[in-house]
Order: structure tokens, then C-alpha cells, then sequence
């Protein structure tokens, strides 16, 4: 027997097993007996000619073959899933089903809101759950090719990674921020955080002799933004950061040359054909720019 062998139901049980950490706990998640599930993975790793999960005192935990497996079998359970929610809806033209978004955390504040509230105007069968990623190692794509999101609202430095799909939806310029009246911000000590993305702007921000190395260093951007406002520093930040700043602080602009961050989504070949996606990726495009235009014209404002 092989992989095409496989049955939706020993992939529920890879799947549980890979994300409960152990037999006992998947089990107990699908209301089976801990030999049962020991039994299916046994079989499964035949079929498909690898080791899953490494065993032991701290339970199941999927080696890189299972981890991989894990993906696809979520991958493959999600579109069964797609495939019911099109098919019920092709005589209607109803979209429905549910939908899976990923995004780190300035887009979930600041993009995700308007998007979701048109897209359950226009769609209201569609079930949307939201994950808020840290765009830290695998990120928000990685969400994505994991299988457990199956669309995602990433920062996006080049093209998509191997098996995604995807594209930009806006370039958000950064700006230097600073306490509001503060006689010389470029003198102050820099506060920063990890997510942001000196990737991206790395040949812009090297070139610049004034930005010291970070004193402070803050969990998220919100953090940096108050620990701002408080006087005990400047920062580098995006536009989508700055929609609901404070009045404490002023936002000054960085010149013509000043960095930009790509903003898109990315989702899997299979599910960007789905009705559900599609329709987010529809209503994700029509507001991505007005959004980051009203942030801009807000931040002229200041």
C-alpha cells in the first residue's frame, strides 16, 4: 500500500498526533483509544515509507518527514473541506464555508478589520477565523504552507515561498517617529522591534550614519509607539504601525529615498481557486490602497 492509499480519517489522525504532541492527547481529541491512533500512525508511516514521530517520555513529536506529512494532510483535509463548501454553492452562487487568515499584527489591526466587515456584507456564509503571527522565522507563510491558515497577510520581500501563491497589495513607505516637538529626534537613542523587517530596508538603513544600533527594544510595534511617546526614544516604523498613533508623538517624513515594505497575501495553488479565498483576495485588493492612502493623509495631518 502506498500513500494515494490513504484515508481522510488516518490523515485527522496525523494531523492530531502532530498537533497534540502525543497518542494519548490526539486520542482523547477524537474520541479514540490511545492504542487505536498508535496503530493508525504505525500504518500510516508504512504507506507512506518514513518514521513520523520521534517517541519517547515527552510524547509524539513529528520529525522533519512528519512534519512535512502533517502539512500536506492538512492541506489535503482543508480542501475536502473547500470542495463541499464550492459544491453546495455552485446552483445558488452562494460563497460559504470557512475561512482561515493568518497576519502579523499591525495588518490584523489596521488592513484585516474594513476587509472583514465587506466581506461578511457581500458574503455572510463565509465563517472567517483569524491567527495573529509573529513575522518571525517562518511567519505568516509559514501559517500557510503548514497548512493551518489558508490565507495569509504577510510582509512579502521577494516572490512567494516554494508551494504559495501570492502577490502585493500595497507598499507602505516608513517614517521616522519621534516625541512630538522634540528639537533634535535624530539625536535620540533608537527603539525598535524585532518584526521590523530591517531585511527589507537593509541596504536603505545601513546607509544611514545617523540610526545608532537599538537601546531599547520593545515586544511589538504598539510597545515601540508608547515607549515613544514616553520620550525614551525615536523610531524607524512602517505606515500600517502608525494608523493609531498617539498625539504624543510627531511622524516625520524620511525623504524621497525612504524605505518601503511590501504588504500581500499568500495562499496555497489549490485554495486560491476556492470561492472563499478568492472572495477575500477580491475584497483584500479593493481596500488595501485607500487604506494605506487614509493612514498617509492622517499621518500628514499630525
Amino acid at each position: 500500500m502506498t500513500a494515494a492509499d490513504l484515508a481522510p480519517q488516518e490523515l485527522r489522525i496525523l494531523v492530531a498526533v502532530a498537533d497534540e504532541g502525543g497518542f494519548s492527547a490526539a486520542a482523547a481529541r477524537l474520541g479514540a483509544t490511545q492504542s487505536a491512533v498508535s496503530h493508525a500512525v504505525r500504518g500510516i508511516e508504512r504507506k507512506l515509507g518514513a518514521v513520523l514521530f520521534e517517541r519517547g517520555r515527552f510524547g509524539a513529536r513529528p520529525t522533519p518527514a512528519g512534519e512535512r506529512a502533517a502539512a500536506h494532510a492538512r492541506r489535503v483535509l482543508r480542501m475536502l473541506r473547500a470542495m463541499a463548501a464550492d459544491v453546495r454553492g455552485a446552483d445558488t452562487g452562494e460563497v460559504r464555508g470557512a475561512l482561515r487568515i493568518a497576519a502579523f499584527r499591525s495588518a490584523a489591526l489596521h488592513l484585516l478589520p474594513p476587509a472583514l466587515e465587506r466581506l461578511s456584507a457581500r458574503h455572510p456564509g463565509i465563517e472567517v477565523s483569524v491567527t495573529v503571527v509573529r513575522e518571525l522565522g517562518a511567519g505568516v507563510a509559514g501559517e500557510v504552507a503548514a497548512g493551518r491558515a489558508d490565507l495569509g497577510i504577510a510582509t512579502l520581500s521577494g516572490p512567494p515561498p516554494a508551494g504559495l501563491v501570492g502577490a502585493t497589495l500595497l507598499e507602505e513607505p516608513y517614517s521616522l517617529v519621534h516625541p512630538a516637538g522634540h528639537p533634535d529626534p535624530r539625536a535620540l537613542p533608537l527603539v525598535d522591534w524585532a518584526e521590523n523587517c530591517g531585511s527589507y530596508t537593509r541596504d536603505w538603513w545601513a546607509a544611514q550614519d545617523w540610526i545608532p544600533a537599538a537601546t531599547v527594544r520593545a515586544e511589538d510595534d504598539g510597545a515601540v509607539l508608547a515607549m515613544v511617546a514616553g520620550g525614551h526614544g525615536m523610531a524607524i516604523m512602517p505606515a500600517l504601525s502608525l494608523t493609531a498613533a498617539p498625539p504624543a508623538v510627531e511622524i516625520t517624513g524620511l525623504g524621497p529615498g525612504r524605505p518601503h515594505r511590501s504588504v500581500g497575501y499568500v495562499t496555497t495553488p489549490e485554495l486560491a481557486s476556492t470561492t472563499a479565498v478568492r472572495a477575500m483576495i477580491r475584497t483584500l485588493r479593493s481596500l488595501a490602497q485607500p487604506s494605506l492612502e487614509r493612514t498617509e493623509a492622517q499621518l500628514r495631518a499630525v
